[in-house]
């Protein structure tokens, strides 16, 4: 069964056509490499960019692994914060572990799960 498009999924298939026009890939190849069928993918594909349909998580993954992007980036609504993960993505372990005690020091993060 096809979930109907909610708000946050207009946000999806912005950051999906964005990385998805970033790798230069059509539509339908990138369908393919999803593992979609050759003769719906490209239209699958664009009813997620367009918002039509949204995608279940385990697509939204195979969609991450193949443009290389976190898929946390297909559900930023914020432009900065959506670069931010792209960006993330690129640090090396030891910039990733200075970066956690920066952000230590200045916002100490709560416990997520009361």
């Amino acid at each position: 069964m096809v979930k109907k498009a909610s708000l946050s999924s207009c946000c999806f298939g912005v950051r999906l056509r964005q990385a998805r026009e970033r790798l230069g890939l059509p539509q339908d190849k990138l369908g393919v490499l999803i593992g979609l069928d050759e003769g719906c993918s490209s239209a699958r594909i664009s009813r997620y960019e367009t918002g039509v349909h949204e995608p279940a998580f385990n697509i939204a993954c195979r969609l991450a692994q193949v443009l290389r992007v976190d898929v946390a980036y297909f559900y930023c609504e914020d432009d900065w914060l959506a670069n931010a993960v792209l960006q993330l993505q690129t640090l090396t372990p030891p910039q990733r572990n200075a970066l956690d005690t920066w952000l230590a020091g200045v916002a100490p993060a709560a416990p997520c799960c009361a």
